[in-house]
């Protein structure tokens, strides 16, 4: 029986088609190894995406309330309709690019209400020397608070002149993501929550359950998916590790109790 291709939306962050494009090229030779994919690139460099102005009105009454009218919902649209999403981007100062800084900023909305849940990422950085680690655990971050289920990961050294041995370190750190995002896509079924993961969930109900006047969107968003239903053990019904639920109902309790005590105190009160 022949499989339909696996849809892949990569987010380029790099402004050029330079080494993190090469990478994702890489990568998409590899998957086509591992089963069908079609590969789409989003250069946000080419995207109209605006500065976030800082004015939480995405938070407290919706996204579509922004003031910014610009590609944003366009590539939300784009990211629910793919089976996998790469972000790319390469070091810049330590950091993601102000192209990719930008189209997260602009997007902070999920993370109070996450919606990818069906979705797999892989992560792909490039860097002259150093900065990889750190970048890929702020991807990793952002993906996981948006929903995404984070499948693989690759850090590049790519400053030239790039000798042999790290080339072919480069090519085997894609391949192996590769085969794990893969296999991620091929299961299909969401893989059970980490302690992290859990702890976020029970974290952020304690908080978006008491803020209907504060954040009516997100209380709203939250209501309507039956996350503050306290048999609801995590964003999904998958199997949850009883220690972690344990631990994250004590998780919950402090912080239902200092959002609670913020609340009572008002703006610039203090205890």
């Amino acid at each position: 029986m022949k499989m339909d291709p696996k849809k892949i939306l990569v987010i380029m962050g790099s402004p050029r088609k330079g080494n993190t494009f090469r990478a994702c090229e890489d990568l998409r030779a590899f998957m086509e190894k591992e089963l069908p994919v079609t590969f789409e690139y989003l250069w946000l460099k080419d995207a109209d995406l605006a500065p976030c102005k800082g004015c939480l009105s995405c938070f407290s009454q919706g996204e579509e309330k922004c003031p910014n009218h610009d590609d944003a919902p366009l590539i939300e649209q784009k990211m629910h309709e793919a089976d996998g999403v790469v972000f790319a981007t390469p070091v810049y100062g330590f950091s993601v690019t102000g192209q990719m800084k930008v189209f997260i900023d602009r997007l902070s909305y999920i993370f109070h209400r996450p919606r990818f849940f069906s979705q797999k990422a892989l992560l792909i950085t490039t860097a002259g020397v150093t900065g990889n680690d750190d970048v890929l655990k702020y991807l990793d971050t952002v993906a996981r608070l948006w929903g995404f289920e984070v499948a693989g990961k690759a850090g590049l050294i790519t400053a030239a002149p790039v000798p042999q041995y790290r080339i072919d370190k480069n090519r085997e750190a894609v391949a192996h993501a590769a085969r794990d995002f893969a296999a991620a896509l091929q299961r299909g079924s969401r893989k059970s929550p980490g302690m992290m993961d859990v702890f976020i969930f029970r974290g952020q109900r304690a908080a978006f359950s008491q803020l209907a006047d504060v954040s009516p969107a997100d209380y709203r968003y939250w209501k309507e998916k039956g996350w503050f239903d306290r048999r609801t053990k995590y964003f999904v019904d998958v199997p949850v590790n009883p220690l972690w639920h344990t631990l994250g109902a004590v998780v919950e309790w402090f912080s239902a109790r200092d959002v609670k005590r913020d609340l009572e105190l008002g703006p610039g009160e203090t205890s």
